[in-house]
């Protein structure tokens, strides 16, 4: 077993350090806490390091974007599509940051002028063939200095963010714990989120996302996680990867940085169990509702959760759901194999609450489930398969996104939503989107085609406008309104038709 996830005192020890990452280092004059030394970034990213400012004793924050630089920071410039960071590291160094990343073919750009702002505000400059590779090395070279911390890796196609809440606050109940906040779970979001570990943690629960090849690998390679688990293989991304098998694939790639004695989480029911599984350095471990020997009946509470049995105690575990359960399981599965115990299984998963903007439930004249920051095919469909299931005294409406970044998949995938509106329990369905043109064809068919069943009332527009003025007349008091819709869609400029009269409750995500 690998000696972070041996080590003497994991279980049940609640770590207190007695100070914090604002205690100042010995030699920080400025009062601000050093990360790593310009040498040590040098060593990681095989850079060169120039400019006056080289006497400080290095850097205490890491970002990419100039408006977030402070005293001390590390300014990553990233060349992007649309905006090159290196043009905004005079800016940076002006907000105090003490270091910039910057890609040697920039150095002697005039327009630039990156060796005059270094010189005028006595900065840093650290040459690097490629910024973003380079804030990668930083990134996993600040880990290692962390042996003790138990780095545990979650991906999958749908139910990474809420996994990964469920088992922080569980984990949580026992040891100090970091994650990345909101979706820092890209190849610059991870990055950065690892920087905020601290001496004082001991687990560290950090999500991987995809958007495209070749990036799990990439974030697998910054994390090394002791313990990685893949929640599922799903449509999501398939567009960019081309098939179920390769986003399976894909996925695996979070093992690829594990050694001998590290452990690879893989579920159970998923068709590519044994994929996933082979030729694997760590050791697979199947998990699911029957590897958890503790696990007792579960009682559906409809919009207020369930009521799950943990060694024979009843827990309230307010997120409602088939997805949501299953995301508790997987959750439940990591801290397991860290040692956690009933009782912190029980107070952690009697803790969580929903994350903002990821499907909250809003009571008062209407009941509303807004999820406005993710949809792919799996994930509406437990919605609508969830709304459908409820038992609720007035009519439900259910107001849909288009599903973005789908690919050659895209139409099928909304023509099936489609088929199963038709067979839903929405009185009225709104649909958002060019990609949902596939869905209102199906459903315009349906209203010649329906066999004795009342066809599905549906509305279609690509125009938000359009959207918020036909909702705003259909809706009333005593209605259930599911808001479910990729980010790209931004269906959040909904509320307030929706939450006048409403107030937060519970939570689902999906």
């Amino acid at each position: 077993m690998n000696a972070a996830l041996n080590r003497p005192g994991l279980k049940p020890e609640v770590h207190d350090s007695g100070k914090d990452f604002r205690d100042c280092p010995p030699g920080n004059r400025a009062g601000i806490p050093v990360l790593m030394d310009f040498a040590g970034l040098c060593a990681a990213v095989s850079g060169r390091a120039f400019g006056p400012g080289l006497g400080q004793p290095g850097f205490g924050s890491v970002c990419i974007d100039s408006r977030k630089a402070k005293p001390g920071s590390l300014f990553a410039a990233l060349a992007g599509s649309v905006q090159d960071g290196h043009r905004y590291v005079e800016a940076a160094f002006k907000a105090g940051a003490s270091c910039a990343l910057v890609e040697c073919s920039k150095l002697e750009d005039s327009v630039l002028g990156l060796k005059e702002a270094a010189q005028r505000y006595g900065r840093v400059l650290v040459a690097v063939k490629d910024s973003l590779r380079a804030l990668q090395d930083a990134a996993a070279a600040y880990l290692e200095q962390f042996p003790n911390l138990v780095k545990i890796g979650i991906t999958g196609s749908s139910g990474k963010t809420t996994t990964k809440e469920i088992a922080a606050a569980i984990i949580g109940q026992e040891m100090e714990t970091v994650t990345n906040p909101l979706n820092l779970n890209s190849e610059t979001g991870l990055p950065l989120a690892v920087f905020a570990v601290r001496d004082f943690h001991r687990a560290g629960i950090f999500e991987l996302g995809m958007n495209r090849k070749q990036e799990i690998a990439e974030l697998a390679g910054v994390l090394k996680p002791h313990i990685a688990l893949i929640t599922n293989i799903g449509l999501s991304h398939i567009g960019k990867i081309g098939s179920f098998r390769g986003i399976a694939l894909e996925k695996k790639q979070i093992f690829r940085c594990q050694n001998e004695g590290d452990l690879a989480l893989i579920p159970s029911d998923c068709e590519f169990r044994d994929v996933l599984a082979e030729g694997l350095k760590g050791i697979p471990r199947f998990y699911g509702p029957e590897s958890l020997e503790a696990l007792g009946p579960v009682r559906d509470l409809g919009l207020s959760g369930s009521e799950i049995t943990w060694a024979g105690e009843k827990v309230r575990f307010r997120l409602p759901g088939k997805h949501n359960l299953a995301d508790a399981v997987a959750a439940i599965a990591i801290a397991r194999e860290i040692g956690a115990g009933d009782a912190a299984i029980r107070r952690g998963l009697e803790s969580v609450r929903p994350l903002f903007g990821r499907s909250e439930i809003f009571t008062g004249d209407m009941t509303v489930i807004r999820d406005c920051y993710n949809a792919n095919p799996e994930s509406t469909a437990a919605a609508v398969d969830f709304c459908d299931a409820l038992e609720y005294p007035g009519r439900k409406v259910y107001v849909l996104g288009s599903m973005l970044e789908l690919g050659d998949a895209s139409a099928a995938a909304h023509r099936e939503l489609a088929r199963a509106l038709t067979r839903s329990a929405a009185d009225m369905v709104f649909l958002y989107g060019g990609e949902m043109e596939q869905a209102a064809a199906v459903l315009s068919e349906n209203r010649g085609n329906a066999a004795g069943r009342k066809p599905v009332r549906f509305f279609h527009t690509n125009n938000m406008d359009e959207l918020s003025a036909g909702l705003g007349e259909y809706v009333e008091p005593g209605d259930l309104v599911l808001v479910k819709g990729s980010r790209g869609c931004a269906l959040e400029r909904l509320d307030p038709v929706l939450l006048g009269g409403t107030e937060r409750g519970g939570g689902i995500c999906f």
